[in-house]
């Protein structure tokens, strides 16, 4: 028992080390960047040594840290956060208001789904941003959400068409969490308390990581990997980013464009892979919410749904009976399942 701790405790600690590098992973540069459609793509930076040594090291940790996590490290990785566990009942109806606030939010404000996506100047840009907010005061009620999201889950690609398949993926956080919601929508019980079965538990959060996930990798590459000038123009803007310049590190930015990108392309494998939720959650929340220091409400507003999914994967991550739900690709349960039949084989023969 002793050296199953302690081997959790050196994996977590190796963890933490590799997720704490400094960056402004969680800034979206699009948003604060004015015209940021001025700034080209280049993906020859993604092709630079650097850049592409980055990119196969984080594969490589994301490999490892999947591996570690399902055949070596106990479920859940910290008991001590346990009593994150008892909102499990509660989270389809916490989430569902993360949405619906930042739905209506952007809606006020002329957007559409994310901050950087302005419609009131296209042909029905304003009816689609009043489906918007009443969609999101919608989510907001907790009341009937599966019309809502199924709704949300298909108006939100065809309408995101119209502005590139760039902005499809950037919002690809919102549409998981929609997803998520049509699988498991709040009940009309007390607090929208719900608790659906293993298989549709999975499924949902396995569309929960993905979108998020995807958001992150996507904007990983558009607004830094293969946008190195609109990152670089960030940087420029906001110095205050570049925190290893802080500890006495100075790096040249095109170096601090390569380590940001990677860092938030880390994130979002380590979200998909679904494995040491309150790990990943825990460290990754550390860059979400500095930048709040210095972006403020737009910055706490555009990041809701992804607030949002931090609490689902740590509560579901923090639960004995759900932990291993957080983690499961489909490929594990083809597995699981010849293995269970095989085993019935022999038990019948």
């Amino acid at each position: 028992m002793r050296g199953t701790w302690g081997r959790c405790a050196a994996a977590i600690g190796a963890a933490a080390a590799v997720l704490a590098v400094p960056s402004p992973a969680s800034a979206h540069e699009k948003w604060f960047v004015p015209d940021p459609d001025g700034y080209p793509g280049d993906w020859s930076f993604v092709w630079r040594p650097l850049t592409l040594a980055l990119i196969l090291g984080v594969v490589l940790v994301t490999v490892v840290w999947r591996y570690v996590a399902v055949h070596w490290l106990p479920l859940p990785e910290l008991r001590a956060l346990s009593f994150a566990g008892r909102l499990v009942p509660y989270v389809p109806r916490l989430l569902a208001i993360h949405l619906g606030v930042s739905l209506l939010a952007a809606g006020v404000s002329g957007h559409f789904l994310t901050h950087d996506l302005e419609v009131g100047h296209l042909s029905g840009g304003a009816a689609l941003l009043l489906l918007e907010g009443a969609l999101g005061v919608w989510f907001i009620t907790g009341i009937r959400l599966r019309p809502a999201a199924v709704g949300l889950a298909l108006a939100g690609p065809l309408a995101l068409l119209v502005t590139g398949p760039v902005g499809l993926l950037s919002a690809l956080d919102l549409l998981g969490v929609a997803v998520f919601l049509a699988f498991v929508p709040p009940s009309d019980a007390t607090f929208g308390r719900v608790e659906p079965d293993a298989v549709t538990l999975r499924r949902a959060l396995l569309a929960l990581r993905l979108g998020a996930g995807g958001a992150l990798i996507t904007l990983a590459f558009a607004e830094k990997l293969a946008n190195p000038a609109l990152a670089r123009e960030t940087l420029r803007m906001f110095p205050q980013l570049d925190v290893f310049a802080a500890v006495g590190i100075h790096l040249p930015p095109d170096t601090f464009v390569a380590v940001a990108g990677a860092t938030e392309l880390l994130f979002g494998l380590l979200v998909i892979s679904g494995a040491l939720p309150q790990v990943a959650v825990l460290v990754a929340g550390i860059p979400f919410n500095a930048t709040l220091l210095l972006f403020g409400g737009t910055e706490l507003l555009g990041h809701l749904p992804v607030y949002g999914v931090f609490l689902t994967l740590l509560a579901y991550g923090s639960n004995a009976r759900t932990a291993g739900q957080v983690r499961w690709l489909p490929r594990n349960l083809a597995a699981i399942e010849l293995k269970n039949s095989s085993t019935a084989k022999v038990v019948n023969s």
